[in-house]
């Protein structure tokens, strides 16, 4: 049996989520110690942070703001210009840019920022687009670890220290303790939770004829690079209050647009609208571990006291791990194409990497399936 955390509906097949005596998840109690926390003080520090980065000069950029063209991003770099920072915003271009996405990343530029945008080598990224797929079920590998490896080199190359991320998803969505207290992204963090999923870069040598050289984007620069540099990331969501709807609120305020109507497998329309193969990396997350985006969403409005648990939980069943025949409207098919990946040999991949100790097989040891290929769980609560 699957066990869910009490207050809100993650599942405790979630890698690194833990559960206490009273059955509430370490997510949850992170949450709580939000109350505790001065954020006036938190507010000073981050702003003398940013005061000792500053360019004395004006001769270079005070920091770097990895930028996908999400809400996120545009919170950050709106926050960021509200405090006086003058950034240099980077972009690792995603695996499969939606036309949504690309609105939002010219709607960053048009906010009063320079901007730099790297598009990792297509054929190279198909392969690993291929192997992440293959290898770890992961279609996304490739993004996941340019998105931090790519600001890194940059701030490397043109000497620029500091880089201001997001939230420590290990907090918002749980994880080691020791990793939810840290404010900063170093390369202890990004081994452990960037995505690299024990697929180490330096391993892709060679597959599908892949060269040494077609791997700078993906390789995280050397430790006597970063501390000649001084380079240092802090989590932004460490020193503001971070929240996810309160930031879309901003980032529309300022030329973001959300995609209209709910996302399939999602709970929302603002999340994740920059990719076309995010379908196919969360329905993979629901098939190794029970639980999808919606989950993640819904967990966190109920920690917030938007959603009843029993409201979130109406909307995970309806929402989270359907089969991603589209994603944003776009087919299956069409999203497979560029990869060379057919329908049929996607779903053999996809049984390959379900676990079948969560969800219902038949006496013949098979995953039942309904009509649309829909999988159903052992169970989706604690009754």
């Amino acid at each position: 049996m699957i066990k869910y955390c009490k207050r809100c509906v993650m599942p405790d097949t979630k890698p690194n989520l833990s559960f206490d005596e009273e059955g509430i998840c370490n997510a949850c109690r992170n949450y709580e110690k939000r109350d505790a926390v001065d954020w006036n003080k938190r507010k000073e520090e981050l702003m003398s942070i940013l005061d000792k980065y500053r360019s004395k000069d004006g001769l270079n950029w005070d920091c770097i703001i990895p930028v996908s063209g999400g809400k996120d991003s545009t919170y950050q770099v709106v926050t960021m210009l509200e405090l006086g920072m003058n950034p240099l915003c980077v972009t690792s271009t995603t695996c499969h840019l939606t036309e949504i996405g690309r609105e939002n990343i010219e709607n960053i530029k048009n906010l009063g920022v320079d901007y730099i945008e790297i598009t990792p080598n297509k054929k190279v990224r198909k392969h690993l687009n291929r192997i992440g797929l293959f290898e770890v079920g992961d279609i996304s590998w490739p993004e996941h670890v340019g998105i931090f490896t790519i600001p890194v080199r940059i701030a490397v190359n043109m000497n620029i220290p500091l880089l201001i991320w997001g939230e420590n998803s290990q907090n918002e969505y749980g994880g080691p303790a020791a990793s939810t207290e840290n404010n900063i992204l170093d390369r202890k963090w990004l081994e452990e939770f960037g995505g690299l999923l024990g697929l180490r870069v330096s391993d892709l040598i060679g597959h599908e004829g892949i060269k040494k050289n077609q791997l700078i984007p993906y390789t995280y620069p050397t430790d006597e690079e970063l501390k000649e540099v001084g380079v240092t990331g802090l989590f932004l969501g460490h020193y503001i209050p971070w929240d996810g709807l309160s930031n879309v609120l901003l980032a529309k305020a300022h030329g973001f647009k959300s995609w209209g109507k709910t996302i399939e497998g999602s709970a929302v329309d603002y999340e994740n609208i920059d990719n076309y193969q995010v379908g196919i990396h969360d329905y993979f997350k629901f098939l190794k571990f029970g639980f999808g985006r919606a989950s993640d969403l819904v967990s966190m409005h109920i920690r917030r006291g938007r959603l009843t648990r029993e409201q979130g939980m109406n909307i995970v069943k309806n929402c989270d791990g359907k089969f991603p025949w589209t994603y944003l409207d776009k087919p299956l098919e069409e999203i497979l194409e560029p990869l060379d990946i057919t329908v049929d040999e996607f779903i053999k991949i996809c049984d390959q990497f379900t676990n079948k100790k969560l969800f219902k097989v038949d006496r013949n040891g098979e995953l039942i399936k309904d009509k649309k290929g829909n999988l159903v769980k052992i169970n989706y609560d604690n009754d």
